[in-house]
C-alpha cells in the first residue's frame, strides 16, 4: 500500500525527495569497481543487498565522508550507527575529550573532518575550550545537531553576526555548497557572547530561512517553541537549546530519547546470540561485566559492540586524566 506522501507527489519528484538517483548512482559505480568479484553472485543479488543494506542503514559503514553527508537518510543512518556503535561509552559513565570522539567517529568514516567535531564539542562547552571531558549523551545530542543540520548552521551563525552589528540578515547569502561544514563560523566577541540578540527578531528571520532552505532544518514550529521561552540568546545557547529538545530529537528521528540511550534490545539480542557461537568468550564477558561493578579509578577501556565480523579494527581509547566533567543528567 502506497503512504499517502508517495500519493501526494509525482513520481519525479519522490524519486528525487528520496536521493533514488544519488543511490542508483553509488550502486553502478560499485559495480563496476568490484565487477569481477560482483560477477560470481549475480548483479540482481547485488542490487537487492545494496538497497537492503540502504534499508537497513548500514550502506553508510566505513565509507568516504561525502557520501555519508550526502543525503539526510545518510545522515540519519551514521548518527544511528555511531549510537549503536559506541553506547557502551555512555554505559561505563566514561567521559572522553573530543579528540577521543573524533577517534570514534573515524572509525566509522575514516575521513570524517575534525572541524565538525570540534563544533559539537563547543555546543557542549560552550566555548572553545574543547580538550575538556564530555559525556556520550552530551556529545551524542549536539552531535546530531552540528552534523545533521550543519549548512543550516552555517547559515544561522551569519544571521546571528548579522544582527549583533546591525545588518539587515535578509541580505545574508545561504551557503550553497555541498558540504557547508568547511566554512568558519564568524568570531564572536565576549561582549556579543554576553549580550545575545533579541530572540523575536531572531525568529523571525531563522522562519524565512526555513522557508528558501534547500537543505535541512528544523521544523519551524518548534524552533519558535525554543526562542519562545526567552526573550534574548546567544548563538550556542540556541545550539544547546536545540541539541536538548525532545521534539527536534524526535522530528529527526535517528536518536531515541535520551531516557532511553542506553538500551537497544534488538541489539543487545542479537550480540547474545553471536557470543554464544565464540567458544569461550561467553564467560570471559560475564567475568568483565562482575568485575566493572567494582569501584575503580582507573579509566575503562572503550569497545564497540557492534562491528562487522570482516572488520578487524579495535576501538581503544582511554580517558587522559582530566578532571574536568560535563553533566551527565539522565532524568
Amino acid at each position: 500500500m502506497l503512504s499517502p506522501e508517495r500519493l501526494a507527489l509525482p513520481d519525479y519528484e519522490y524519486l528525487a525527495q528520496r536521493h533514488v538517483l544519488t543511490y542508483m548512482e553509488d550502486a553502478v559505480c560499485q559495480l563496476l569497481e568490484n565487477k569481477e568479484d560482483i560477477s560470481q553472485y549475480g548483479i540482481a543479488r547485488f542490487f537487492t543487498e545494496y538497497f537492503n543494506s540502504v534499508c537497513q542503514g548500514t550502506h553508510i559503514l566505513f565509507r568516504e565522508f561525502s557520501f555519508i553527508q550526502a543525503t539526510p537518510h545518510n545522515r540519519a543512518s551514521f548518527l544511528r550507527a555511531f549510537w549503536r556503535c559506541f553506547r557502551t561509552v555512555g554505559k561505563n559513565g566514561d567521559l572522553l575529550t573530543m579528540k577521543e570522539y573524533h577517534c570514534l567517529l573515524q572509525l566509522l568514516c575514516p575521513d570524517f573532518p575534525l572541524e565538525l567535531t570540534q563544533k559539537a564539542a563547543r555546543i557542549v562547552l560552550m566555548d572553545d575550550a574543547t580538550d575538556c571531558l564530555m559525556s556520550f549523551s552530551d556529545f551524542l545530542f549536539a552531535f546530531q545537531i552540528q552534523f545533521y543540520y550543519s549548512e543550516f548552521l552555517e547559515s544561522v551563525a551569519a544571521i546571528y553576526q548579522d544582527l549583533l552589528s546591525g545588518k539587515n540578515p535578509n541580505t545574508v547569502i545561504v551557503p550553497t555548497s555541498s558540504s557547508g561544514q568547511h566554512r568558519q563560523r564568524p568570531a564572536l566577541g565576549e561582549a556579543s557572547m554576553l549580550e545575545g540578540v533579541e530572540a523575536s527578531l531572531f525568529y523571525q528571520c531563522l522562519e524565512n530561512l526555513c522557508d528558501r532552505h534547500k537543505y535541512s532544518c528544523p521544523p519551524p514550529a518548534l524552533v519558535k517553541e525554543v526562542l519562545s521561552n526567552v526573550q534574548r540568546l546567544t548563538f550556542y545557547g540556541f545550539l544547546v537549546a536545540l541539541s536538548k529538545h525532545h521534539g527536534i530529537n524526535q522530528a529527526l528521528g535517528a536518536l531515541p530519547d535520551k531516557g532511553d540511550l542506553m538500551h537497544d534490545p534488538a541489539m543487545d539480542e542479537e550480540l547474545e546470540r553471536l557470543l554464544v557461537q565464540v567458544p569461550g568468550l561467553v564467560n570471559s564477558v560475564t567475568a568483565s561485566s562482575e568485575a566493572s561493578c567494582l569501584p575503580s579509578r582507573t579509566p575503562s577501556r572503550v569497545a564497540s559492540p557492534w562491528r562487522p565480523l570482516h572488520h578487524s579494527r579495535k576501538v581503544d581509547v582511554e580517558s587522559d586524566g582530566s578532571t574536568e566533567e560535563t553533566d551527565e543528567s539522565e532524568t
